[in-house]
């Protein structure tokens, strides 16, 4: 599964589908995932504060094709900041869908005070659940991580979802995930960090 699609997974209630945390924090924290996707893929890297494209060929994934066809067509946006507030607009409904597409959600809908509302839940608890299950035995373990699952870490951190993570964790994954996040390569670091910032400052303005 990919960065974004376990953060959503873990962002979301197992059961209902309703997000755990501040609407802006999830739209953020799925908006980096697919900059951070594309960092892993080779398409994009992060340095300064900016997003540079340095591999136009198209990914093999949909959404994934989609952001990077978006940071190509708006070239002259470069900021980070710019293109988590950017792309934080549709991302949870892109996530969503692209987890539909693949069977782990179902989409439904239902009329509420004369409007329709949109949910998406899971189809089987146990795959719905596993990210974080995964992630706090990864932690729990004395093998480093892979550098994707130490992205996602960061941006669970970064969106204050780590309780939902270590909820049941010993002192040594608090430690571990502490360690973690600094050893990331330099543009996911950075990545990390400008996500939290934008978490922080979205949470403090009360952007919904």
């Amino acid at each position: 599964m990919l960065i974004a699609d376990e953060f959503f997974l873990i962002a979301h209630n197992d059961t209902r589908g309703k997000a755990k945390l501040h609407p802006a924090a999830a739209g953020l924290g799925l908006a980096a995932g697919l900059l951070g996707e594309l960092i892993l893929y080779g398409h994009i890297t992060v340095s300064s504060g900016q997003v540079a494209v340095i591999d136009r060929r198209p990914p093999g994934d949909a959404l994934a094709h989609t952001v990077l066809d978006q940071l190509i067509g708006e070239a002259q946006h470069q900021a980070v900041r710019t293109w988590l507030s950017f792309l934080a607009q549709t991302s949870v409904t892109s996530v969503a869908e692209r987890l539909a597409r693949a069977g782990v959600l179902r989409r439904q809908e239902s009329r509420r005070l004369l409007r329709t509302v949109v949910t998406y839940q899971p189809n089987d608890l146990n795959v719905a659940a596993w990210p974080a299950t995964r992630l706090r035995a990864l932690l729990e373990r004395a093998d480093p991580p892979s550098v994707p699952d130490a992205v996602l870490l960061g941006l669970v951190a970064a969106a204050g979802l780590t309780r939902e993570v270590l909820w049941s964790a010993g002192p040594r994954a608090h430690h571990r995930l502490n360690l973690i996040i600094p050893a990331l390569p330099a543009p996911l670091k950075e990545l990390v960090a400008h996500t939290e910032a934008a978490v922080g400052a979205a949470v403090l303005r009360g952007i919904p």
